[in-house]
């Protein structure tokens, strides 16, 4: 099936990941970039669509943006990043739906760090694209606003990453049913920041 060969191709990069001779334990520093590959699970949680699952894996590449700014407890740096997810599998009571999705843009604060950990929120959306209809008898379009806390764990070499996410599944009215899916996963990814050359 196509998309267990995406999935074997992206667990196999998730292993030989390897950063280059960059100090990615130092985290995320203005001008730098973050490069993570990440998969994620979940449930859903309302309504006719509780017993709804999910199932994704995708590539992030981010931008983080400015020095250190704000108060002491909220400071941080601004991260603006896009997901690609070339899975994303729906388990429905119905059946299964296959799609992709791309989020053209999130929105992420990382807080100054704290020892090897660095705290995080992120707010991004983007559009998930299915074989069949999801939620069944609506939309083969769907998009995806989710927001999430998490934090990375700067490892010698390499980034880990572990978040919370809420992210709602909706046609958005594209068609006349439009229960929506709201899916509460837990996200982990491995990867590594970037830094500008001095």
């Amino acid at each position: 099936m196509k998309f267990s060969h995406i999935s074997f191709l992206l667990c196999t990069l998730l292993l030989i990941a390897r950063p280059p001779h960059a100090n990615a334990q130092d985290g995320p520093q203005v001008d730098g970039n973050e490069v993570e590959f990440w998969t994620s699970g979940g449930h859903g949680t309302n309504g006719v669509t509780q017993h709804t699952s999910v199932w994704t894996a995708g590539f992030r590449y981010g931008w983080v943006l400015t020095d250190p700014i704000g108060p002491k407890f909220l400071r941080g740096r601004f991260e603006y990043a896009v997901d690609a997810v070339p899975v994303f599998v729906v388990f429905q009571p119905t059946g299964t739906a296959y799609g992709v999705a791309v989020d053209p843009f999130a929105l992420i604060w990382n807080f100054d760090r704290h020892a090897k950990i660095v705290p995080f929120i992120d707010l991004d959306g983007g559009a998930l694209f299915t074989n069949t209809k999801v939620p069944a008898g609506t939309s083969r379009i769907n998009f995806t606003p989710s927001g999430a806390l998490g934090v990375h764990y700067l490892a010698q070499k390499l980034t880990w990453t572990a978040e919370l996410r809420f992210q709602h599944i909706s046609n958005a009215g594209l068609n006349a049913i439009n229960p929506g899916i709201n899916t509460l996963q837990l996200r982990v990814g491995v990867g590594w920041f970037t830094h500008p050359h001095h």
